[in-house]
């Protein structure tokens, strides 16, 4: 099975004695065109991951590459990101598929939901970083670092393993790939992440990359985390926030890196609706905290979900978007979460009281 190639960085070759940069290679000798798909609504390490990728291929193989998007890019720092480092994305709905093109899928793996790449089409590779279950079967090469903070981690390492002269903006994307999923406390990160930061962080634009995290930030962007105060509850060490109309998918990931700060809180959950989906993302501040699990495991025949210890994230189909069906379905998910906390008899509290928003209204 593919999966086989999902081995440790304590060992970095095969039985063939070939590195797994050498591998992913070697299967792309044959092709004419090499395609980077990611997840829906590509995040900084998808879509640096994607690029570190097509500059591995074209150096070492001279061979055409194309990066998609799948979805929109919604947060103020990501759309920074592509507009600052000039990243040219296909949309994948827009994309051309011949024959003899290499499918390249990072960030993500098939049949997880979190993606609407056409399924019909064959993928030749998969790297991840994800621990989220993929349909792997009819993938030729395979490499799945749990222990890695970042897939740009994994690119990283393919570009130092075969000596690929690194350019500012390859090595600018991968630095704030790796950044963003190594970002919080405890830091989801380890020898091989910081070995990657510290090898990209001299030949990377710090001024961008400081641009790019300070992206100046939209209206909505205050409304969803005025929503997302207004409707927040605590149970015990977990905080749970609504969000009626979520403009962007990305939003629900920006209430809960904000709530997750508040001291009395371990967990920090955000659910949104947007457009005929609730979208759903999860924080922890503990180590060993199983998110993606947890957030799989609440979830459950809903919809989709699974991320990292402390990150993750899900998404459930909604059959209504009426006040009634979408206040059922929280009441469901809310249950759902007490019990996975086993904190059933926990009564909420608001974080910010009903008094005082009215006070705020009338004032």
């Amino acid at each position: 099975m593919a999966r086989r190639s999902a081995d440790s960085d304590t060992v970095p070759r095969s039985a063939t004695g070939l590195r797994r940069s050498d591998r992913f290679l070697s299967g792309l000798q044959g092709t004419e065109r090499v395609v980077l798909v990611s997840h829906v609504n590509p995040d900084p390490d998808a879509l640096a991951s994607m690029l570190g990728l097509a500059h591995l291929v074209e150096h070492r193989l001279t061979k055409p590459t194309l990066l998609t998007r799948d979805g929109l890019i919604g947060r103020a720092e990501n759309k920074a990101m592509v507009d600052g480092l000039d990243l040219d994305l296909v949309p994948i709905e827009e994309v051309d598929w011949r024959p003899d093109d290499a499918i390249v899928m990072v960030d993500s793996q098939p049949n997880t939901g979190r993606h609407t790449f056409p399924e019909v089409l064959p993928i030749y590779a998969v790297l991840d970083h994800h621990d989220t279950p993929g349909d792997l079967d009819r993938v030729s090469f395979a490499d799945i670092r749990a222990t890695a903070g970042a897939t740009s981690t994994v690119v990283t390492k393919y570009l130092i393993e075969q000596e690929v002269p690194v350019t500012e903006k390859v090595a600018t994307a991968l630095l704030y790939g790796i950044e963003t999923e190594v970002t919080g406390y405890p830091r989801e990160a380890g020898p091989a992440d910081d070995d990657a930061l510290l090898f990209l962080y001299p030949l990377a634009d710090k001024d961008l990359i400081a641009q790019i995290r300070n992206a100046r930030l939209p209206h909505s962007h205050f409304e969803v985390l005025l929503q997302a105060l207004q409707s927040s509850f605590i149970y015990d060490r977990l905080i749970i926030s609504w969000v009626d109309d979520l403009p962007q998918p990305e939003q629900a990931a920006e209430v809960v890196d904000f709530m997750i700060r508040f001291e009395k809180v371990d967990w920090a959950v955000c659910g949104g609706v947007c457009g005929d989906k609730l979208i759903l993302s999860l924080r922890a501040a503990i180590e060993h905290a199983s998110g993606g699990e947890l957030l799989r495991q609440v979830v459950g025949k809903l919809g989709r979900a699974g991320g990292h210890e402390r990150r993750a994230g899900g998404c459930i189909p909604l059959a209504s978007t009426s006040r009634s069906a979408v206040d059922e379905l929280q009441a469901e998910l809310r249950r759902r979460f007490l019990k996975a906390f086993k904190i059933e008899d926990v009564r909420g509290q608001r974080l910010v009281p009903l008094r005082e928003m009215l006070e705020n209204l009338q004032s």
